[in-house]
């Protein structure tokens, strides 16, 4: 039977060895948490002199944003690894490797849609249908481009919501950029009298076009107007022009409204009716009369007031 000094000694035995054994790896686990605090400290430094410099070489502020990111999680991954196996705790850092890669597949069904999203970000880090402030509609999105991050695009609404769209979206549908070219062409409908000459009403919106400073007009972008329809008490007319979209919503907008204002005083300086739509009455009954009573203006009114009260 043991006594009771050996009980103690079996129980405590363990404790004593783990205790000398840290006593022991102290040192590496020491370093190993420097090399960690040091290695976040240089890869956010590494990070963000990436981002600038690739910010002044690319003009491309999404890029290098994605790319400094990407570069510093890369880093701090290593510097994490270098620690463990400074510690003495290479077996540890190995058993990760392997467990990641042994959970690889699991992890990959799990986070499916992180992983997609991911891949769609790196992709589009390099290769994407817009820039910063662009303005952009993606599905049913309409807004200017703020950010591109690992997982999402952040659009900036112009009634300003915030939308973060996944980037396995943004890849997969379509994307329609209204400023990459920095043109816009607006369009919008006049309608004239039968009786008014079409080509001389034509060539006065023209000439309205030409007083809006921020109406564009060169070579590549034409302005013109057509003949649209003829409708019920007008001929309609179609205005075709262009417009700078650098700042899209506000003055294209403007611009817009100011062409619509200029166009129709322009027409009715010209002596152009801008009539509005007849509304014709049918009767179907076996009406033979039909008493209208035009109403008089105020000075018959008062005649014949004059007159009923003489009487």
């Amino acid at each position: 039977m043991q006594s009771i000094s050996d009980q103690t000694k079996e129980v405590t035995e363990p404790f004593i060895n783990f205790y000398n054994r840290f006593i022991e790896q102290l040192p590496g686990i020491t370093i190993g948490v420097i090399i960690v605090i040091l290695g976040i400290l240089i890869a956010t430094w590494i990070g963000n002199f990436s981002r600038r410099k690739l910010a002044l070489r690319t003009d491309d502020p999404l890029m290098s944003r994605f790319l400094g990111q990407a570069i510093k999680y890369i880093l701090i991954v290593l510097a994490i690894m270098m620690a463990l196996e400074a510690a003495g705790l290479g077996a540890v850092a190995t058993g990760i490797l392997t467990a990641a890669g042994a959970s690889a597949v699991v992890l990959g069904f799990a986070f499916k849609d992180i992983g997609e999203n991911f891949i769609a970000g790196v992709i589009l880090a390099f290769n994407r249908p817009f820039d910063v402030n662009d303005t952009v509609e993606i599905g049913e999105n309409f807004g200017k481009v703020k950010t591109l991050e690992f997982r999402y695009t952040k659009l900036k609404t112009f009634n300003g919501k915030d939308v973060y769209i996944p980037n396995s979206d943004v890849l997969t549908k379509p994307v329609t950029n209204y400023t990459e070219d920095g043109f816009y062409r607006w369009d919008f409908i006049v309608g004239i009298a039968y009786e008014d000459n079409i080509e001389g009403a034509k060539q006065t919106v023209l000439e309205a076009l030409k007083k809006e400073p921020n109406v564009i007009e060169d070579e590549e972008h034409e302005n013109f107007v057509i003949e649209d329809q003829l409708a019920t008490s007008t001929v309609n007319l179609k205005v075709f022009f262009w417009v700078d979209t650098k700042d899209f919503r506000r003055q294209a907008l403007t611009t817009k409204g100011n062409v619509v204002r200029n166009v129709k005083e322009a027409l009715e300086e010209a002596g152009y009716y801008l009539p509005a739509d007849i509304q014709e009455i049918k009767l179907y009954g076996g009406e033979k009369e039909f008493n209208i009573r035009m109403a008089p203006n105020d000075a018959e009114f008062d005649r014949e007031e004059k007159y009923k009260k003489k009487k």
